[in-house]
This record gives C-alpha cells, structure tokens and sequence, in this order.
C-alpha cells in the first residue's frame, strides 16, 4: 500500500511539473495564441514585462507599434476590421531578440500564428 502511495505522489509531481512546463514555457517571446472572434486576434506572452510590438504589411510598411507592458507578461487583443485581405506579420522584440509571427486576414476572419521566426537584435 505505501509503495502504490509513493509511486502516485511521484506520479502526480512529474505531471504537474510537465504541465507547468507547457503552459508557461522557459524563455522570453513564448506567445500563447488566444481564441479569437471575426477579424479580433488575441495573445499573450508569458515572464516578459516589457517589449515592443509592431505590425507590418508584406512590403515591410509599419503599421501599428505600441511598447507594451505588464507585471508577470503581456495580454494584447488587435481588431482588424479595418484591414484588408492579405498577409501582414506581427513582430514581437525585447532588448535581446524579435520573434515575427504571420498574420492572415480573410474577408470575415483573422488568424494569428502560433509558430514564429526569431532573430538576435
């Protein structure tokens, strides 16, 4: 019996660190992709406090930039009802690197990658 107790204790601490591990990730830029409606992306970035965040157009035209900030990360919803079909890419940076991530607006929706392309600054 207390050999089936230990063995679930040391079950339940393995998947609790596992799982803690997935949702908050280890390293700075880690967007989390959140649930969005019609032309409305949502997303958030865990353990940053600050960084600055743009939105390009594919001819590398800046259209949006904001320095954005939080205590424990950044939560940030964008409605794009107001641009028009194509592909634009959202550029996350911090003071040690940029993560891009591709945006697709549609006639009724929006989508945000969840899979980025980091470089150094």
């Amino acid at each position: 019996m207390k050999k089936i107790m230990k063995l679930s204790l040391v079950c339940a601490v393995l998947l609790t660190g596992m799982s803690t591990y997935a949702i908050d990730g280890n390293e700075a830029l880690n967007l989390h992709v959140l649930k969005g409606n019609g032309k409305v992306i949502a997303f958030g970035i865990n353990q940053l406090q600050k960084a600055v965040i743009s939105i390009y157009d594919t001819n590398g035209n800046l259209i949006y930039t904001e320095n954005a900030s939080g205590k424990t990360g950044i939560l940030r919803t964008f409605s794009l009802e107001e641009f028009p079909q194509g592909k634009y890419i959202l550029e996350v940076a911090d003071s040690f690197k940029k993560v891009k991530y591709d945006i697709t607006v549609d006639a009724n929706s929006s989508t945000l990658s969840s899979k980025g392309t980091t470089s150094l600054n």
